[in-house]
């Protein structure tokens, strides 16, 4: 069995660097999201959590903007609120396209697959809606879509069709701010180094970048963040590990035990054969009577 974290990533890869310094908040990244792929509205439901209503990343959410309120100044700025500290951390969240994608490893039919430009996509058509894809997910991204006859897994593409035909993807292509920076991975990741340095000599001594590091548990991903506070602020795991970095090893442990335990039934079966317990005492008998008479 082949695991993604086996597999190299050819060179041209592409990807997301989303400057959350910047992101003003107008999910103009949702709507264009979905309406470019079509993806069923999410509840519209209000929520109550600041001005974020979608919550999470999931089957019918591509894109994410999270919205977080804080009492405390952002950097040097002056607040202006009657003497309090105060501060929005807005975000838009997405698939992180990882460099050892788990999702990839658990599929059975092949529906989710590694593209030319070094994304993950799913083929809805091709997908039986097992479900394996969204537990096995670190970063808890994927969701299924129920349907009348059963359901598919479902998550952003980065705009697959758009990259064929030599365009950015629609969230990126929108952004007012260019929170969301599309193009070569390499030149993304020496981008962001230089940002970073601009934000901390602001005064955002907190900032930092999260998923550009290729040696991270999932080995660097193809949509990584300049973050202002701590990952687990946005809702992001502090230290991402690929789920199924253990199965290979797993498979070789389950394989010795199952070699071992056929091992032991053949000889079992062997020592019951009619003849076989008598011929063993005749083997044994002088052996046993040279040791009494030592």
């Amino acid at each position: 069995m082949a695991f993604d974290l086996d597999e190299a990533i050819g060179a041209g890869r592409v990807g997301f660097f989303t400057d959350t310094s910047v992101c003003i908040g107008c999910k103009a990244c949702e709507v264009a999201c979905k309406e470019w792929n079509a993806v069923p509205d999410d509840g519209l439901t209000f929520t109550g959590m600041s001005y974020d209503n979608t919550v999470s990343l999931g089957a019918d959410t591509w894109r994410h903007v999270a919205f977080i309120e804080q009492r405390r100044p952002l950097g040097h700025q002056e607040p202006g609120l009657d003497g309090q500290d105060f501060r929005w951390l807005m975000a838009s969240d997405v698939c992180k396209h990882c460099t050892h994608a788990a999702c990839l490893d658990v599929c059975p039919t092949g529906s989710l697959f590694r593209t030319e430009y070094g994304t993950v996509v799913v083929q809805e058509d091709v997908c039986n809606g097992c479900g394996y894809c969204v537990p096995a997910c670190p970063f808890g991204v994927i969701g299924k879509r129920e349907r009348e006859h059963g359901g598919t897994a479902a998550k952003c593409t980065m705009c697959y069709d758009r990259l064929g035909a030599g365009e950015e993807p629609a969230c990126a292509k929108t952004c007012p701010t260019d929170s969301i920076q599309f193009g070569d991975l390499e030149e993304l990741r020496e981008r962001a180094e230089r940002r970073l340095e601009q934000v901390r000599a602001a005064g955002v001594t907190s900032a930092q970048l999260y998923g550009h590091d290729t040696g991270d548990g999932v080995g660097g991903m193809g949509a990584f963040f300049l973050l202002l506070d701590e990952p687990e602020v946005y809702g992001l795991p502090p230290d991402p590990v690929v789920t199924t970095r253990d199965l290979p090893s797993m498979w070789r442990h389950t394989a010795t035990a199952a070699l071992a335990l056929l091992a032991g039934v053949a000889a079992a079966a062997w020592l019951r054969r009619p003849g076989t317990t008598v011929a063993l005492r005749r083997w044994a008998g002088p052996a046993t009577r040279r040791r009494r008479k030592a």
